[in-house]
């Protein structure tokens, strides 16, 4: 369950390492950015309402990978090749399109670990994390269920995966997510 001073802890870290990575990875930024930007005009980011902690909803920011004439329906519910652009399709390969999630993180509104915030649409498993008290954790930029089943499992076992985490959340089970992310994004 939750530590209210682990809690404290892991918003510093996300603090101190979200500002470390904007630092670092901000040539890489830059040129994502520009790329995108010559390539297709419109713009570099992508901004979708999320569910963060409690049911408030957030901007989601992510670099743009689809075509800015797109339909602004969720992915899945479209073929997501006739929209993607090059570019697009080399940030999802690499996950690359996520890292405009730092500004997120450095914000508060999202945290590096924990579960994947869904959009405000999908009302069943939105009703469900709220039931089981899922809503109360920060959403991360990774989480337990990415790590096990990445985008595999249906709703049912997300939930089940997340329940895992917010009755396990620790420091250590924190940790083992980031290396099992890093290991599985090394080996795509």
């Amino acid at each position: 369950m939750l530590d209210s001073s682990y809690t404290y802890f892991k918003r510093f870290l996300d603090l101190f390492f979200s500002v470390i990575m904007i630092v670092l990875l901000s040539p890489v930024l830059l040129l994502i950015s520009l790329i995108i930007k010559i390539s297709g005009g419109g713009p570099v980011l992508f901004k979708q309402e999320r569910l963060g902690v409690n049911g408030v909803p957030f901007k989601i920011y992510k670099f743009r990978s689809m075509q800015t004439h797109a339909p602004s329906i969720a992915a899945r519910e479209i073929d997501n090749d006739e929209y993607v652009t090059v570019i697009g399709r080399i940030l999802r390969r690499t996950s690359l399109d996520e890292l405009p999630q730092l500004i997120n993180i450095l914000k508060g509104e999202m945290s590096f670990v924990g579960p994947r915030p869904f959009i405000l649409n999908e009302g069943e498993i939105n009703n469900q994390r709220k039931k089981h008290g899922i809503d109360k954790l920060r959403p991360g930029l990774t989480g337990w269920a990415q790590v096990v089943a990445r985008d595999t499992c249906d709703h049912d076992e997300k939930l089940k995966l997340d329940l895992y985490y917010l009755n396990n959340v620790s420091f250590f089970l924190d940790m083992k997510i980031v290396l099992y992310t890093f290991f599985s994004l090394n080996g795509k």
